[in-house]
């Protein structure tokens, strides 16, 4: 049924994913387990076929068939509380899985430089972040349920074919393996669909984050028309990518289907001579026809969750080529601990290049000392930015070196170093919170009387106890509650 590649893949998602599920394993097992009556069970009802035709409907017996309904009850009943369970143990996994790579995911998120920034909108952080990891982990494992559950009752119910009839049971199984084998072109066909609907997803995203952000703007511009022609551009991406979608998978339940009917005629025609020759019974043909066809319907629309399961394992494939993302700026194994400046900050022959071969700076060498004030003056894109980005280490020299007291500043652990250096941005950025989360982010142990001089040197000591609820005030995100 799966090919070599598609194995290949299954046993690497599997060992990307198990430091995840390990946590988790004995319940994720427990889910899996569970399935296995719930698929079994189903042979029951078909097996039970088999006496009430014979002893009721042909010998006109009453001896034995009584108890037959109260067993289809019971059992059905076992079944459907076996399915709760296994269904709750796969929400409550999957959710603490998702959990666990969403924190994964954040904190390589918040570990990349800002060159990564600069060439990912927020729109594609959105939806690989938090939308792949929900398809990843809760759509696999209850895609998983389903195939695990089919998988059993598939396996029970082969066997009262083979029992009732193996004749039969031949043509009916070769029938299967035909109807099975265009499960193993989905993922080829889908692959790249599915990675550009991703990126006009994140598009679309990225959209209604800068009409959030910048809705005065568009007002006051009258850029409402643009915006919305912008939008429509990306829906209609997106329409024709789900289009494309649908002609890549839509056929396979459709093809599927055909191929059963062809094996429930033969079984139908070939069974009808075994009668007549005195085979078997009719018992054992309407046992046999009612596995076969508890086994073939639920294959006849296994196409959709064969196409779910492959784009979760695609979902898994795009969060660990994150996670497997080198990070660029970080310490070294040892790292210095800068605890201050004592001297000079120096630039020897630095370069730099966002882009490889589009220099923004050349040759610069500078002696700044301690105590001196110095300004950098000239047009915009010029790279005053730039240059004071690369202290911190926002941004790595391409070439040359930054010195802190003759040392250069990569054998300083970054923390230490981004520690003794206060930027004032050019855009202010608040977070989300009251006025005293923001400024404590400074300094999370600041006293109350470095909390009152921090607002005096900012100036807003009078403002902020004008405020009812003064440093309590919650500002909202981006701080659009203040004036």
């Amino acid at each position: 049924m799966f090919s070599k590649i598609q194995e290949t893949q299954f046993v690497k998602n599997y060992k990307r994913m198990w430091p995840f599920v390990k946590p988790y394993w004995f319940r994720a097992l427990l889910a899996t387990l569970i399935t296995i009556p719930i698929g079994s069970l189903d042979a029951v009802i078909a097996l039970s076929l088999k006496p009430y035709m014979d002893n009721v409907l042909i010998d006109k017996s009453i001896d034995t068939p009584f108890y037959i309904p109260l067993l289809i009850i019971l059992f059905t009943i076992i079944q459907s509380g076996l399915d709760y369970s296994s269904s709750y143990l796969n929400t409550w996994v999957g959710s603490k899985i998702t959990m666990e790579l969403k924190k994964k995911l954040y904190k390589k998120l918040i570990s990349f430089q800002s060159a990564y920034f600069d060439n990912t909108s927020s729109g594609s952080v959105v939806f690989r972040y938090d939308n792949d990891p929900n398809l990843a982990c809760t759509g696999l494992l209850n895609n998983l349920k389903v195939f695990t559950t089919r998988l059993f009752s598939s396996v029970s119910l082969i066997c009262v074919l083979i029992y009732t009839s193996w004749e039969l049971a031949i043509i009916a199984i070769t029938i299967l393996f035909f109807s099975l084998y265009p499960l193993t072109k989905i993922r080829q066909k889908i692959k790249e669909i599915t990675n550009r609907t991703v990126l006009a997803g994140g598009e679309a995203v990225t959209l209604y984050n800068e009409t959030y952000a910048g809705n005065k703007t568009i007002a006051s511009y009258n850029l409402k028309e643009y915006q919305e022609k912008q939008f429509q551009t990306v829906l209609t991406k997106l329409f024709k990518l789900a289009i494309k979608q649908t002609q890549k998978t839509a056929w396979l339940s459709p093809m599927m289907h055909i191929i059963i009917s062809i094996g429930i005629a033969l079984v139908i025609w070939a069974g009808s001579s075994l009668i007549m020759n005195h085979q078997i019974t009719g018992g054992d043909f309407v046992a046999f026809m009612t596995a076969m066809l508890m086994l073939y319907t639920p294959i006849k629309n296994i196409g959709k969750n064969f196409s779910s399961v492959q784009l979760s394992f695609m979902a898994i494939d795009r969060v660990f080529e994150i996670l497997e993302q080198p990070v660029t700026i970080r310490d070294n194994k040892n790292p210095k601990i800068l605890t201050e400046l004592k001297k000079e900050i120096t630039f020897q022959d630095v370069a730099f290049e966002y882009k490889p071969g589009v220099p923004v700076l050349k040759g610069i060498n500078l002696h700044l000392r301690k105590g001196q004030t110095i300004a950098f003056v000239g047009n915009s894109g010029g790279g005053k930015t730039t240059l004071v980005n690369l202290i911190p280490r926002f941004y790595d020299v391409t070439r040359g070196s930054i010195q802190i007291d003759g040392i250069d500043i990569r054998e300083f652990s970054i923390e230490s170093l981004r520690s003794n250096i206060a930027v004032v941005f050019q855009d202010n950025f608040l977070f989300s919170g009251t006025i005293l989360d923001n400024i404590l982010l400074g300094k999370p142990n600041a006293s109350p009387q470095e909390i009152e001089q921090a607002l005096k040197s900012a100036c807003l000591d009078e403002f902020v106890h004008e405020l009812k609820d003064g440093l309590n005030t919650n500002i909202g995100e981006r701080g659009t509650l203040l004036s």
